[in-house]
């Protein structure tokens, strides 16, 4: 990134080139395929001697800009873009790890992500060993002879814990493992999690990088020669992002910054709001004192993020009323939308964990997620209040 420009600037000014026609905004360029002048500048294109686009399973001017951001926002050194964020994640692991590799990762992740370190990559001879989020101090305790890969959220889905980056990047440099971490939930406006020694940081851009609920998308940065890897292997598997998807995706990141300071401004009032409520046992927002790493979070992030996780008294019953309740929010799998989404991940999105696994997590039966908007402050707590009332 220019040092002279900032954030912002660069979110919006960092664009394709522009074509003969001297357009303000990139277009799109909705095409499987490009063409070449001849037969050597076609042979010299697919021996990458050439850096043109050859298809757009590969490539395309689209893609290539919204990477090109992401790159820059996070500080990293090459990308690759996705169609899904688990398939940022998935082929992350598929190109990075081979047959009888170990993964040390936090515990709580993303249940898809769980799915497939418990019943997929095993099938490759691939396994995972959990640490707790409250014992870091177990982390190197874990690691093995074949341990290639040190994987952590933060925040953490559902829970909004908090992991200490510096330190994940510390014990990942001393035992020379690799440092994955998704930045989903903070996005490179809160937090850069190369700066602390990762090696490769993973979205899903679905979520508060499109902020509007309209299109599925994913990306991987980090070091070159890794991405190098991811790409060959996306490149033959085929899980690239689309021109279209890529497109709505980088205009977004134009107002990423904005969006996000209001999402955190809300987030907070509506975490504050909560614990005041006599019918919630106990809340949970990194920008809260009460949070148990508060400390971590206000020492790495610039804002607390949109997600706010909290626990109503009266068990599963109690926070499927409270969404029940709800007039204005909205019950929905996703996060990161300009309209307030509410879960209760117990009966939902973490659903098929067992109780004990859910509980390691900190998912109780009571635990009830918001991913709170973009609308005014006051009809959020309305209609949160009034859902906890009733």
């Amino acid at each position: 990134m220019n040092s002279k420009k900032h954030f912002e600037t660069e979110a919006i000014r960092n664009q394709t080139e522009r074509s003969q026609f001297g357009e303000h905004s990139t277009p799109l360029y909705l095409t499987s395929s490009f063409v070449f002048d001849d037969v050597e500048e076609m042979r010299a294109a697919f021996a990458e001697e050439k850096d043109k686009n050859l298809y757009s399973r590969f490539s395309n001017p689209n893609t290539s800009e919204f990477v090109d951001k992401m790159v820059n926002m996070e500080g990293a050194e090459s990308g690759y873009a996705f169609a899904t964020g688990m398939a940022a994640i998935f082929s992350t692991f598929g190109a990075l790890l081979s047959s009888g590799d170990h993964i040390v990762s936090c515990r709580s992740v993303f249940g898809s992500t769980h799915a497939l370190f418990t019943q997929y990559l095993p099938k490759w001879q691939i396994e995972t060993s959990y640490f707790n989020v409250n014992e870091p101090n177990t982390i190197e305790g874990l690691i093995q002879s074949n341990t290639k890969i040190l994987y952590a959220e933060t925040p953490t889905n559902p829970s909004v814990d908090i992991l200490d980056l510096d330190l994940l990047g510390k014990i990942a440099k001393k035992h020379g493992i690799l440092l994955i971490i998704d930045n989903c939930f903070a996005t490179p406006y809160l937090v850069n999690p190369i700066k602390y020694g990762a090696d490769i940081v993973v979205h899903s851009a679905t979520k508060l990088i499109d902020g509007q609920g309209r299109v599925l998308g994913g990306v991987a940065v980090g070091k070159k020669d890794l991405i190098r890897e991811i790409y060959l292997f996306s490149r033959n598997t085929g899980p690239s992002m689309s021109p279209f998807n890529a497109w709505i995706l980088s205009k977004s990141l134009e107002t990423l910054a904005i969006r996000v300071d209001k999402h955190c401004e809300n987030a907070l009032k509506v975490a504050e709001f909560l614990e005041n409520q006599t019918q919630v046992k106990v809340v949970k927002y990194p920008f809260l004192k009460s949070h148990p790493q508060y400390e971590v979070a206000i020492k790495q992030m610039k804002l607390g993020g949109n997600i706010v996780a909290f626990e109503v008294h009266g068990g599963m019953e109690a926070g499927r009323k409270f969404l029940n309740n709800l007039q204005m929010c909205s019950l929905s799998a996703n996060l990161g939308d300009s309209r307030t989404i509410v879960t209760h991940p117990a009966s939902t999105t973490h659903s098929k964990l067992s109780e004990d696994d859910r509980l390691k997590v900190g998912i109780t039966d009571g635990l009830v997620r918001v991913s709170v908007g973009l609308e005014h402050i006051n009809d959020i707590l309305t209609d949160l209040n009034s859902a906890l009332k009733n």
